[in-house]
């Protein structure tokens, strides 16, 4: 069989890191307003909580996925902003296929397909 994750806590982080990735593909955001893209792009289904999305955002960086850099917010406060590199875009592009994969395979066997 093809590859299986080797336990749901490692298919939760890789969807959310899929999902930060897809918000930054916009461009530069900080962390309130990834958690917030996902959100209302969800149409509020989907909830990132702060003790995961800033953990997600180091392990990214770490990755080499994300660049950060400190400025202002809109409503003036100091903010980390990330943004894609080229190793993250190109892991978006591996991920969406992979995820794309998973669920056909998931809507085949719930006889939705």
């Amino acid at each position: 069989m093809g590859e299986k994750p080797s336990n749901q806590g490692e298919l939760l982080r890789d969807t959310l890191d899929m999902l930060i990735l897809r918000a930054l593909q916009r461009g530069p955001l900080h962390g309130y307003a990834i958690a917030e893209f996902i959100e209302q792009t969800s149409e509020e289904v989907l909830r990132v909580e702060e003790g995961a999305l800033y953990p997600a955002l180091h392990r990214l960086e770490l990755r080499g996925w994300l660049a950060s850099k400190w400025d202002m917010s809109e409503n003036k406060r100091r903010a980390k902003y990330y943004r894609l590199t080229a190793a993250g875009r190109k892991q978006l592009v591996e991920e969406t296929a992979r995820w794309s994969r998973l669920a056909a395979a998931m809507a085949r066997v719930m006889g939705t397909a």
